[in-house]
This record gives structure tokens, C-alpha cells and sequence, in this order.
């Protein structure tokens, strides 16, 4: 089992934050792409990130949105398409969706709405 599955989410997510923020985004953008990918509203995304959730609870207990399979590319050199365990590909689109972010993809475009 991969290292990345028993991390916190809480312990990454203070680096995307930073990441978005950098390049002019906002966290409630950030939260607005996490809460769209897993189905969690923003009381359930802050009680994962209070609780010490890792990424397979966090995943574990998620409502993927069906649209999340639209998310291509490549991410650390690995197109997120072609990941074939369901967890580390979960765990990539949400970097997929952090980098598109960042580099000022249009929110309504992040969120695979047009």
C-alpha cells in the first residue's frame, strides 16, 4: 500500500492552500474543487481536515462526482486516466484539480461545467 494512503489530509492541504493562494486563487475556491470532487459540504470537508482523516478514509467515505472520470492529464508524469488503482487515482484528480487551479483554469472549467 502506498505511503500517500495513511498521510493526513490535513497535512496537504495546507500546501495546496498555498499553492492556490500563490497564484492568485482563493481557498474557498480550493474548498469549492474539494467539496465538488468528493461530495462533502464544507462542515464535512473542515471535519476530515479536523479529525486527522488520511486520504483512504477521506476517499473511503466520499460521493465521487460521477463527472470526476471527464478529469485527464497528467500529474507527476502519470496521465490520471491510465492510474489503475481507485485510490491513487482519486488522490490525482484532486492534484489534477489543485494544478488547474493554480494555473488559472477557469473555475466553471475545474469543475467540468463547460
Amino acid at each position: 500500500m502506498s505511503r500517500v494512503f495513511q498521510m493526513p489530509v490535513a497535512s496537504v492541504y495546507p500546501l495546496y492552500v498555498t499553492k492556490v493562494e500563490r497564484k492568485g486563487r482563493t481557498r474557498a475556491e480550493l474548498d469549492e474543487v474539494i467539496t465538488w470532487l468528493t461530495g462533502y459540504d464544507h462542515d464535512a470537508l473542515q471535519r476530515h481536515l479536523d479529525e486527522g482523516s488520511t486520504f483512504e478514509r477521506f476517499f473511503a467515505e466520499a460521493d465521487l462526482n460521477p463527472a470526476a472520470s471527464s478529469i485527464t492529464g497528467v500529474i507527476c508524469g502519470v496521465r490520471v486516466e491510465q492510474i489503475e488503482d481507485p485510490l491513487m487515482q482519486r488522490i490525482r484528480y484532486l492534484d489534477k484539480l489543485v494544478d488547474e487551479l493554480a494555473r488559472g483554469k477557469a473555475l466553471q472549467k475545474v469543475l467540468r461545467q463547460g
